[in-house]
């Protein structure tokens, strides 16, 4: 019977121990720090997180189209459909919710983009927590995926 009154005792010492350390780990106010702050970013403006800083596009080129709906079709189609939800977002319009480089660096760097990039981490916990494969694209693959996309909005 002691044994159970100090075992007791001593859980919930170290109950209250812990509890009181992670109120001075967030600070002397006790604010809770697990939530990181994320300052808000232009969705149509924010370039992401890689190599692409800057793009310039013209007039859609039907060869770069050709090229990245073959690319879709064989690369992205078990997660992403154009007009709907599936795994990962519809991307019908995703030219005119996301910056060219956001689009091109999250097709490049999806790693990066999720470790680092407000947009991106909020699309991976609104999905689910599915992170989009790294499919080893080239930058000019990736451009003509952005290609592809400017035709479906």
């Amino acid at each position: 019977m002691f044994k159970k009154i100090i075992l007791i005792a001593l859980i919930g010492f170290l109950s209250i121990s812990c509890g009181n350390e992670k109120k001075e780990e967030a600070g002397s106010e006790g604010k809770d720090t697990s939530a990181e702050e994320v300052k808000p970013v232009d969705p149509k403006t924010d370039k992401g997180v890689g190599p692409i800083t800057q793009i310039s596009l013209g007039d859609i080129d039907p060869a770069l189209v050709a090229q990245g709906e073959e690319l879709f079709k064989n690369k992205c189609t078990a997660c992403h459909k154009i007009t709907k939800k599936f795994v990962g977002p519809a991307l019908k319009g995703v030219t005119q919710r996301r910056s060219p480089e956001w689009i091109m660096n999250m097709a490049l760097n999806p790693e990066g983009m999720v470790a680092d990039d407000p947009i991106a981490k909020k699309l991976l916990v609104e999905y689910n927590g599915a992170p989009m494969a790294n499919q080893n694209l080239t930058e000019q693959e990736a451009r003509a995926l952005l290609e592809y996309f400017r035709t479906k909005n």
